[in-house]
């Protein structure tokens, strides 16, 4: 196989977040993409453990997932999630994983590139603005290759006040996708009226919490604002306009 999609807890489970699952596998078909996934043998690769403090779980984890991928002679790997990417990454190296991984983001792009996904010419040019997720952006420094993609789409991208380097947070990191704020503006919601702050009509991100937690604010701010701005996967706006290469 060429590539090994790391499909990740996320996108396995969450009945809103396996259309980006799909949605990329649709890509890496229409690209003719030779890929596999590893199924029941995939376990969490441990982030939120270690972000937790776990760090017993994180060593079970990691370690049963380098025992498979090393089984069945995995080289490459490519996953949806920025978390995924940054423990293949950065962290899976130290107990003996060493495998080169991408973020999809990069993957499409390079697919793009290569003449191996196409993109018909559009009339209509939305205006759309992108939410840097932390640990694909300021953890791993990939800003371009999203916001490219975008733009080979045909979207015009209006930047949010705070971006890039010193892009705002979703509010998920650090295990607190499933902790409840009880105190304070939420911070999810403060990212989310950022993004209507630009005017435009869709917002996108390349993570499936990002995702979530926009989702989550911006259908509770849609009440007190009227904003009909909707949140989307940047794998799921690919798959909606390319078509197959070459």
């Amino acid at each position: 196989m060429e590539v090994l999609f790391w499909v990740g807890c996320a996108a396995s489970y969450d009945p809103r977040l396996k259309s980006i699952a799909r949605a990329f596998a649709d890509i890496m078909k229409k690209a003719k993409v030779e890929f596999a996934i590893l199924g029941k043998k995939e376990r969490c690769t441990g982030d939120l453990a270690r972000r937790l403090g776990d760090e017993a779980l994180f060593q079970e984890l990691a370690s049963h997932n380098i025992r498979v991928l090393k089984e069945h002679q995995v080289r490459s790997i490519v996953t949806t999630c920025p978390h995924c990417f940054n423990m293949f990454k950065n962290e899976y190296p130290a107990l003996g994983g060493d495998f080169e991984v991408m973020h999809y983001t990069s993957f499409i792009y390079n697919l793009i590139k290569q003449g191996r996904l196409t993109v018909p010419p559009r009339q209509k040019h939305e205006v759309i603005t992108y939410h840097d997720p932390c640990y694909l952006g300021r953890q791993n420094g990939i800003y371009e290759e999203p916001r490219d993609i975008l733009q080979i789409l045909g979207y015009t991208v209006e930047e949010m006040e705070r971006t890039k380097e010193r892009s705002f947070c979703c509010g998920a990191g650090g295990g607190m996708m499933f902790e409840t704020v009880k105190r304070g503006e939420k911070i999810n919601a403060m990212r989310a009226e950022e993004a209507m702050q630009t005017g435009a009509s869709m917002t996108t991100t390349a993570c499936p919490f990002c995702l979530l937690m926009m989702e989550e604010a911006i259908g509770s701010l849609r009440q007190t604002t009227g904003s009909t701005m909707v949140p989307k996967d940047i794998a799921e706006l690919v798959n909606e306009w390319v078509e197959g290469g070459e």
